[in-house]
């Protein structure tokens, strides 16, 4: 059981319902992304067992701990704040990372490209450029006018990336 009382399939069965009727109502077909952070992987294994696919997680360390005790068809997301001198354990330590979604530099792109060629990653990795549009300090991403130079960049010049 949750904090909520409820059960990891109980907590799934209501996001989805919501997200249905939501994504029936706009014509949309969205992807719901179960964030581990801090979960243990039993519990992330129960989601799992309810066909939970996509999992995004917020630290290095505890995605590059967590995806070798799972399943390989899990489809990890990274959405916590990448330095560029964990780029290459992230790629390395996480074959079946799907996505990263929080690349707020052309540093961490090279960092993302550098990583994939030098592990020889087969698969082209996507990534999405974070933009702190509240332009709070305490917030991670580019700010917006830096937005389209970092995905030129990415488009360009990162091969093994893609947008």
């Amino acid at each position: 059981k949750s904090m909520s009382g409820r059960s990891v399939a109980e907590g799934l069965a209501l996001v989805r319902s919501t997200i249905g009727a939501l994504a029936k109502e706009v014509g949309a077909d969205p992807r719901l992304v179960a964030v581990s952070k801090i979960m243990p992987v039993d519990v992330v294994m129960e989601a799992y067992k309810e066909n939970q696919r996509h999992f995004g997680e917020n630290y290095v360390q505890e995605l590059c701990e967590k995806a070798p005790q799972m399943p390989k068809d899990i489809k990890w997301h990274f959405i916590g704040n990448l330095q560029s001198n964990k780029a290459k354990t992230l790629i390395k330590e996480v074959p079946n990372l799907f996505v990263v979604e929080s690349v707020d530099s052309v540093k961490i792109a090279n960092a993302l490209e550098k990583a994939c060629v030098s592990v020889g990653r087969k698969e082209v990795l996507n990534v999405m450029v974070q933009v702190n549009t509240s332009q709070e300090e305490s917030k991670s991403g580019c700010e917006a006018v830096e937005a389209t130079t970092i995905a030129s960049h990415i488009t360009t010049d990162c091969k093994s990336l893609k947008l």
